[in-house]
């Protein structure tokens, strides 16, 4: 299954730092994809002599395989092979297991060791969502680290009946001990958050003792990296916080249009950002969300408040807290979040395969969404609520083209429905009658856009009727010494390449307002 390249690498680059011995323990039926399992565990086996394999049958789901350190209780499960976006958390996988160290902050390594009880752990996953090995990487690290935390990473193409069993129509699904946990990227610092109780005290002292910044970057997104970067090269003091590293970046699969990489993903994007502030001395705090901007008068410090009760000042404040897809606001979509609404066609395509669904938004996105899901479903109708699609006369030329798509328009959604499991129809009125029609459908992907990430601002600084900041073309906001950039704000054009511009210039007007307000006055006017 490996091409003679990357297996090269895998045994000259990556098994040369094996230290423990891996075993392999294979779970088979007579199925086609369990052979393609067994041709894949023993050629990684033939890589080094510290990995080997062997059958044992002793897991009810097949095909799968466990990764093993003989005389441990390390154990780690892929239910289904490991390709695709996978492929790399199976490596680290077996790198982590057989004795490379877990690449995280000291003081998370800690946290997950000393996590206290059993942890069962199972994801469910598409081998096409770019979410998910976040998600497979954090759990099987945290199986290292901690015996006591098991986890298996099940491929739902490969596991029909137990997808539909559990109603699973997003991905990732994270259950813990045979209850439904969670959903959506997360990453190590995020399951010690929920799982350690004492993980936010430590977090907002860990906040309160750090002295005052010169600027401090809020969100840490394409504009919050830039800006960050850009205020760290001045030589001043920098701090950047945020929720996750990347932002909104890390929910885009492919990127074509990011000036100077004719092609690029979007976590691959979010992992450049980190490094390049890794280059600089940016101190950056992921995995927190603010919840209150105090601004300072006359002269004073700025203050960040978080969750859990931390603070931060500054002299400057960059508000960079980005957006994220907007929701219809209709009955019943909340409800079956996750369980037929979804707003990922890559990530959640593949679990409607042979099903009918719909796609709300007739721009670039709700119709590039609509082709893709059209070779995975059964039949996909595009709901716009304008007369006509707004998308770019190619897409819809190629949307026209394929023989299992419609297109409403003049729609407006009024309701999801479902039979409390999951979601079995959708209703819109047609706007030109009045009449109430519904859509016999499985699921719903929405994009109508994006909502600025700004609801923590209300009342602290001017925002526009779109709840985004006002700001100059400096980035400037109403208030001195606060400045913002990207998606949260009222630059036109949503853009990965905008929001990096206008990070730069907010951090650039951020350090021109500093020295010119920190200038020692000159002795003839004393």
């Amino acid at each position: 299954m490996l091409d003679a390249t990357l297996k090269t690498q895998l045994k000259e680059q990556y098994f040369t730092k094996l230290t423990e011995p891996v075993e392999l323990v294979s779970s088979l039926d007579d199925r086609p994809k369990s052979r393609e399992m067994a041709e894949l565990l023993d050629e990684l086996a033939g890589l080094s002599a510290l990995v080997t394999h062997r059958r044992a049958d002793d897991d009810e789901r097949r095909p799968s395989f466990a990764i093993t350190r003989p005389g441990s209780d390390i154990s780690i499960r892929f239910a289904g092979i490991p390709m695709g976006h996978e492929f790399s958390s199976l490596v680290l996988a077996l790198l982590q297991v057989g004795g490379v160290p877990v690449k995280e902050d000291a003081e998370t390594l800690e946290a997950v060791a000393n996590l206290e009880g059993d942890f069962e752990f199972v994801t469910y996953m598409s081998l096409s969502c770019q979410n998910c090995p976040t998600v497979v990487q954090a759990l099987n690290s945290m199986a290292v680290l901690n015996p006591q935390i098991k986890h298996t990473a099940v491929e739902g193409s490969l596991f029909q009946d137990e997808i539909e069993e559990r109603r699973i129509l997003a991905v990732p699904t994270i259950y813990l001990n045979g209850e439904e946990w969670g959903s959506g990227r997360t990453d190590m610092k995020q399951f010690v958050e929920r799982l350690d109780h004492h993980a936010a005290s430590r977090t907002a002292e860990k906040l309160n003792a750090r002295e005052p910044y010169d600027v401090l970057v809020v969100g840490g997104g394409p504009a919050g990296a830039s800006a960050a970067i850009y205020a760290a090269r001045k030589g001043i003091r920098t701090g950047m916080v945020c929720d996750r590293i990347g932002g909104q970046v890390l929910d885009t699969l492919a990127i074509e249009n990011h000036v100077s990489q004719v092609y690029t993903e979007g976590p691959k994007l979010g992992a450049a950002y980190a490094e390049h502030m890794n280059a600089y001395d940016i101190d950056q705090i992921a995995g927190v969300q603010a919840t209150r901007l105090i601004p300072g008068e006359d002269g004073e410090l700025h203050t960040v408040e978080f969750e859990g009760g931390g603070r931060l000042q500054a002299q400057s404040v960059i508000l960079a807290t980005g957006a994220r897809w907007r929701t219809l606001g209709v009955p019943g979509e909340a409800d079956y979040r996750n369980k037929g609404v979804s707003f990922c066609p890559h990530c959640d395509g593949p679990l409607f395969k042979g099903k009918p669904i719909a796609v709300v938004g007739g721009g670039n996105s709700g119709v590039e969404a609509a082709i893709d899901l059209a070779g995975v479903t059964e039949h996909v109708t595009v709901i716009e609520f304008l007369d006509q699609l707004k998308a770019d006369e190619v897409l819809l030329r190629k949307l026209h083209s394929l023989p299992n798509t419609e297109v409403v328009t003049s729609a407006r959604t009024t309701q999801v429905d479902g039979d409390g499991r999951a979601m079995t129809s959708l209703q819109y009125e047609d706007r030109e009658t009045g009449e109430l029609r519904t859509l016999d459908v499985a699921g719903v992907f929405v994009q109508i856009g994006l909502l600025p990430n700004t609801e923590w601002l209300k009342g602290s600084i001017p925002l526009s009727p779109r709840g985004e900041v006002i700001i100059t073309e400096k980035g400037e906001t109403a208030i001195p010494g606060i400045y913002a950039a990207g998606d949260c704000t009222t630059v036109p054009f949503k853009q990965i390449v905008i929001a990096e511009g206008s990070g730069a210039t907010a951090a650039l007007a951020a350090f021109e307002h500093m020295i010119r307000t920190t200038a020692p006055v000159p002795a003839a006017a004393l």
